[in-house]
């Protein structure tokens, strides 16, 4: 990881307060060695939840297996506090996990907004998980706040279901002088729209002293509000399943006896020295099981000296990878080729910044080339259309991509 601390980002952002940050270009020390359409990937880590949820017979034991896969795909966020490199237009990245069972692409469609599809499926037909996001960022003056706006879709298709939501906000602190800390915070809304049931999930904001923070608490509901299942636990930990009379005693349990006694472990210091940031929050050592609860989905280990790499999760390092050969079997829009990620990722921070700027004025000289000519940019892979279980706008795979060669596809670096 390159160090930041002869950059002050404050220079950059003094004038940003209150505004959306996505049209402004940062210094690339702030960024991480991946792709925004990689980062996204990243929603995958956890593949065999959704396999696990195909091969249950009950709809609500589904549910809540895809309740835990909403909450994994999020979790590889914990602590990821540099920026993803903005994709250019027509960018792609393809990921196939054979050993998964899955397969993805991804593209960006457009650049004002800025907006990302994808598109995973299984190999043997299980599932279909796809959506669009759209981020926006903003900053409050200590912290940066991003929406991921856009829909999360996975469909299992032998069940013939349909699941829907959208991801909690993002917010990453004391970006001007402290230490650096994240939260996500929320209502999640999982819909099944064949049955109706609802799994309700709230990202809690960090509250006082820290004793919300990282928790995740919710429940499953019936398509007449019925409590079927209460689901609990961190996104940066695990999560759980238990009866909601079981949770509710438990609860009550607590207060009388005055809550966990349980003390909590430091991980990061608590009380910030540095004057006007806000205080890193004392992080709870582990999630209080219920007596009943089940077990959902337990984030996996990052690896060894991970804080010096980004803060990446074994997959996240995998993610930018080439493998040999793979130049002649990749869309040359694939980011694995671009030249400033790729320079990043090697230490060459001047080549980085340089083939960053390089990149964004071929692609500002490309729009004012196609507005001369009054040409639309056209997707590759996906098109603009209508989400058929929720109605709305959405962008949707219209096929082809891993059935055909790359001849005619741009180059864009």
């Amino acid at each position: 990881m390159i160090s930041r601390n002869n950059f002050s980002v404050w220079s950059i952002l003094k004038k940003c307060i209150g505004m959306e940050l996505t049209k402004i270009a940062m210094p690339v020390v702030f960024n991480e060695p991946l792709s925004f359409l990689q980062r996204l990937s990243e929603y995958m880590e956890h593949t065999h939840l959704i396999h696990e949820a195909c091969c249950l017979s009950d709809s609500i034991e589904r549910m809540q297996v895809v309740a835990a896969f909403a909450v994994s795909a999020v979790a590889s966020q914990w602590e990821r506090t540099g920026k993803p490199f903005n994709p250019l237009l027509g960018e792609t990245y393809e990921l196939i996990r054979e050993d998964e069972g899955y397969r993805l692409i991804s593209e960006q469609v457009s650049h004002h907004p800025p907006v990302s599809a994808f598109h995973a499926e299984s190999l043997k037909h299980d599932f279909v998980f796809h959506g669009s996001i759209c981020p926006k960022l903003k900053f409050w003056g200590k912290s940066i706040e991003a929406e991921p706006k856009g829909t999360m879709t996975l469909e299992l298709l032998k069940h013939k279901e349909a699941y829907t939501w959208t991801n909690p906000l993002c917010c990453v602190h004391n970006v001007i002088i402290g230490t650096l800390w994240i939260e996500q915070y929320g209502t999640v809304e999982i819909l099944n729209h064949s049955t109706g049931d609802k799994c309700i999930l709230n990202f809690k904001p960090c509250g006082m002293f820290g004793k919300e923070l990282h928790k995740v608490e919710g429940h499953i509901q019936d398509k007449r509000k019925k409590k079927l299942r209460v689901i609990y636990g961190k996104w940066t930990e695990c999560m759980y399943s238990v009866d909601p009379k079981v949770y509710e005693t438990h609860k009550k349990s607590e207060k009388k006896t005055g809550g966990e006694s349980k003390k909590t472990k430091q991980d990061v210091n608590a009380n910030c020295e540095e004057e006007g940031s806000d205080d890193v929050p004392e992080i709870q050592e582990t999630v209080t099981m219920v007596p009943g609860s089940a077990l959902l989905w337990r984030i996996s280990p990052r690896p060894p000296h991970s804080a010096q790499m980004y803060n990446f999760t074994n997959f996240a390092m995998t993610l930018n990878e080439l493998e040999p050969g793979a130049e002649r079997l990749l869309a040359p829009t694939d980011c694995r080729f671009r030249p400033d990620i790729r320079a990043m990722e090697s230490g060459d921070i001047d080549t980085a910044s340089t083939e960053k700027e390089r990149l964004e004025e071929k692609q500002r000289a490309a729009r004012k080339e196609r507005s001369r000519g009054d040409e639309e940019w056209s997707t590759q892979w996906f098109q603009f259309g209508t989400n058929p279980h929720t109605e709305a706008e959405d962008w949707l795979y219209t096929g082809g991509y891993f059935d055909r060669s790359y001849s005619d596809c741009l180059n864009i670096y």
